[in-house]
């Protein structure tokens, strides 16, 4: 059997830059070497795409002052990376590609779009489904219709913080103190704050207006902070649940990556029935937004009620050692390996 090949996104242009390339470092030592010969092409935060030689480049940063230049041609025809090294250029045959990219413009369905454009196959959901997903707000409206409780919450636009008094009011009409107020778009809790008051709310709205034009004002739920992960096709299948304990009042970038307190366990205990519940609900709502090969859904499970409630969904979870995507399913007895190479075998058969 001939080795197809593999390019490995990593990097990019979010605020989760550094985490995507130690998911990378986790992808790329799980790819079988004897299907696939592994191309590693690094995006600097600003923007900058280059070819990368090996996974100890990743790890100690050099990567990022490689000579040559690699990037995924749209040309359908072609179906490879133009690879330039001074005035020497070279188109390097893609067969598929994995985007280990977190956040904007890698989550957000505009790697995806390339992908499509080139007609090269790539692990993970589509243009559709990466775009909504990203979006909190439009990932709210699509789980409106599913009656899945979510947490209570009002929409707005940054240019109508120029009247603060009419945003306040219609927060304030419809939720009660504390509230989160989060950028629809950023991704990884970057931007979010709570406020236990007007005057915070309005600091809030002003800080997360720096990262997004849209921005949610939610409701506080009091509980527990529950994640499944999907994976699968036309078929998908959830794992059973992990639970995060946060070591900062709220799970944000700074308490999921630096914070040495913060733990995650595996099938912690719950409610009877409740895991299961989590499990329906989050193949419904992947399948809801048009989701393929991954997903991880978030949850809270209410303090004195028990209900869940539906947090959020990221389609490209991180790949780290302390990621829950990767630890709920070698729960399951899907070690790394195999998730990685199921997960390639899905972009082939999309």
């Amino acid at each position: 059997m001939s080795k197809k090949t593999i390019a490995v996104l990593f990097g990019g242009q979010s605020s989760e830059h550094e985490v995507s390339c130690i998911s990378a470092t986790t992808i790329i030592s799980n790819i079988d070497r004897d299907k696939y010969d592994v191309i590693m092409i690094g995006i600097t935060k600003e923007g900058k795409w280059l070819k990368v030689n090996s996974i100890e480049e990743i790890q100690s940063d050099k990567w990022k002052g490689s000579k040559e230049t690699a990037v995924i041609s749209p040309d359908a025809t072609q179906k490879g990376i133009l690879v330039q090294n001074g005035k020497k250029t070279e188109l390097i045959s893609v067969d598929v590609v994995f985007p280990a990219l977190h956040g904007m413009y890698g989550e957000d369905g505009t790697v995806q779009g390339l992908l499509e454009l080139a007609k090269i196959p790539y692990v993970g959901c589509g243009v559709l489904a990466s775009a909504v997903s990203m979006d909190k707000l439009y990932t709210k409206m699509i789980v409106d219709t599913l009656h899945i409780r979510q947490a209570s919450y009002v929409a707005v636009l940054k240019n109508q913080l120029t009247d603060m008094d009419t945003v306040i009011g219609r927060v304030e009409e419809k939720l009660s103190y504390p509230v989160f107020v989060k950028p629809s778009n950023a991704g990884s809790s970057k931007g979010v704050s709570k406020a236990e008051n007007r005057e915070q709310l309005v600091d809030a709205l002003k800080l997360a207006a720096e990262h997004d034009r849209k921005i949610l004002v939610e409701e506080t739920i009091v509980g527990r902070e529950i994640e499944c992960a999907v994976l699968g096709g036309a078929e998908p299948k959830a794992t059973g649940v992990g639970e995060i304990l946060a070591a900062a009042e709220f799970y944000d970038y700074d308490a999921k990556y630096n914070n040495q307190e913060s733990k995650t366990v595996i099938s912690p205990e719950l409610p009877e029935g409740v895991a299961e519940q989590i499990g329906k609900a989050a193949v419904e709502i992947f399948k809801a937004v048009d989701g393929y090969g991954l997903s991880r859904v978030d949850f809270f499970v209410e303090n004195g009620t028990n209900e869940i409630v539906f947090n959020e969904i990221n389609t490209l979870p991180g790949f780290t050692s302390i990621s829950m995507y990767p630890m709920l399913w070698e729960e399951k007895g899907l070690g790394k390996k195999e998730l990685v190479d199921k997960l390639i075998q899905l972009a082939f058969s999309r």
